[in-house]
């Protein structure tokens, strides 16, 4: 009998840490949820089998509601391009589903596999890219109207970011992000842009996840598909106001050290899932 009381505290404090990570450091939560919970749900006996895929689709069912508040904060600023999610979503959700049924495919330790590769690019991109100021970081010109063969680049990266946020359980930020502004959207529009495109993402991927596994046997109580619904509830009320606390750190800590302390996390977790 799994006792859920340790599970939910456990859960409360990774989406506490990932809240404040999440403002101080503008990284995405599943980043530091889906290596937690990999341990968390191991520890309190879930089955090994589907350990990987219940920390993933928990992961993005949680980026669902910090999303949302956070494309709240950027649409008071007016920051968000409509246009573009408008174009990226129906692409990125197709992706996210597909990536869920992907993931439930090539099984928990092939997860964990692709999980810690992209941890270790992530943490070696934070700990050797300089951070440039916003204003540095602005594309000098708006970029106009999408023309058809811009939809069309759309609609394959979106496919692919997608995949990729539901095998890896994240809202996408640190693949979309890069890409608008490669494609000429001001690095502050990007972000806002990338936090509504993470809403459709965790949509998409959630469900995917929740249908794939709906009809798994070794499902723990209170799973619905894969999705763990007392981690969710724990992590969503712990990460929310824990964000703001976050972004309000951010302007009095050494973000550059904080972000090189966390890139080497990184690497020590991408070390253990592709060493384990």
């Amino acid at each position: 009998m799994i006792d859920l009381l340790p599970v939910l505290l456990a859960s409360a404090l990774v989406g506490a840490l990932a809240g404040v990570l999440a403002g101080l450091l503008g990284i995405g939560g599943g980043l530091v949820i889906v290596p937690a919970l990999v341990l968390i749900y191991a520890a309190q006996g879930f089955d090994s089998s589907i350990v990987m895929q219940m920390a993933v689709a928990t992961s993005l069912a949680s980026i669902l509601f910090t999303g949302l508040s956070s494309v709240r904060a950027h649409q008071e600023r007016g920051a968000v391009r409509w246009d573009l999610v408008g174009s990226l979503a129906p692409a990125l959700m197709l992706g996210a589903f597909a990536g869920s049924h992907l993931a439930e495919a090539v099984g928990g330790d092939w997860m964990k596999r692709l999980f810690g590769i992209f941890a270790a690019l992530i943490g070696l991109q934070m700990l050797l890219a300089r951070r440039p100021a916003l204003a540095e970081a602005e594309v000098v010109a708006e970029s106009p109207d999408m023309t058809r063969g811009r939809r069309l680049g759309n609609g394959v990266a979106g496919f692919v970011i997608g995949v990729a946020s539901a095998i890896f359980g994240i809202g996408g930020g640190s693949l979309v992000v890069p890409y608008l502004n490669a494609t000429g959207v001001r690095m502050q529009q990007a972000v806002a842009t990338s936090s509504a495109c993470g809403v459709p993402i965790a949509i998409a991927g959630a469900t995917g996840f929740i249908v794939a596994g709906w009809a798994n046997t070794h499902l723990p109580v209170g799973a619905v598909g894969y999705v763990h619904l007392p981690s969710l509830a724990a992590l969503v009320l712990a990460s929310m106001p824990m964000a703001r606390m976050g972004a309000g750190l951010a302007h009095r800590l050494p973000a550059t050290v904080l972000r090189r302390v966390f890139a080497l996390l990184l690497m020590l977790v991408a070390a253990g899932f592709l060493l384990h």
